[in-house]
């Protein structure tokens, strides 16, 4: 079951309109990440990852994240797309927050891209910025996208939306 897209307004992007297979995109807005009171990862130089029914990830230059604070996790998943994806804990000041980034170390040839980018769940971490506003987390729990109010859904991630 496709649901019914719901139609961007002005200066809206509608996730439906997004490619299958996913595509990647530079950005110059600016993307932070914070846990805990810090500054995870802060860039303008970010890659956006573009795919039908989701909010975009934004991938972040390996060289414009604080890597003290990154942790390795035994976690990795497989992505159609993509490749396989190896995940990184984040811990500041005594707090952890499990599996809160992800990577892809070895990507597929169309993901080159990507390579060692560092990805982040919005929800695992305090918060995630794209320039000035709040994002919103994916809903479900394994995708990681960003919901800004520049987008319009409907949203895949949702019980009920597995098979979009």
């Amino acid at each position: 079951m496709r649901p019914n897209r719901i139609a961007p307004g002005p200066g809206q992007e509608s996730v439906w309109d997004y490619p299958r297979p996913p595509r990647i995109e530079p950005s110059t807005r600016r993307i932070r990440v914070v846990f805990n009171g810090e500054v995870i990862a802060e860039t303008t130089r970010a890659l956006r990852i573009l795919e039908t029914s989701h909010p975009p990830v934004f991938a972040v230059p390996p060289e414009d994240v604080r890597a003290e604070f990154l942790r390795g996790s035994r976690r990795t998943t497989g992505c159609e797309w993509k490749g396989r994806a190896r995940y990184h804990s984040i811990e500041v000041g005594g707090r952890r927050a499990e599996d809160a980034a992800w990577s892809y170390p070895e990507p597929v040839r169309a993901f080159e891209p990507i390579r060692d980018y560092l990805c982040f769940y919005p929800e695992r971490v305090g918060a995630c910025f794209v320039d000035e506003e709040v994002v919103t987390p994916q809903e479900g729990g394994f995708y990681g996208g960003w919901i800004t109010g520049e987008l319009v859904g409907p949203f895949k991630g949702a019980s009920g939306t597995w098979g979009w």
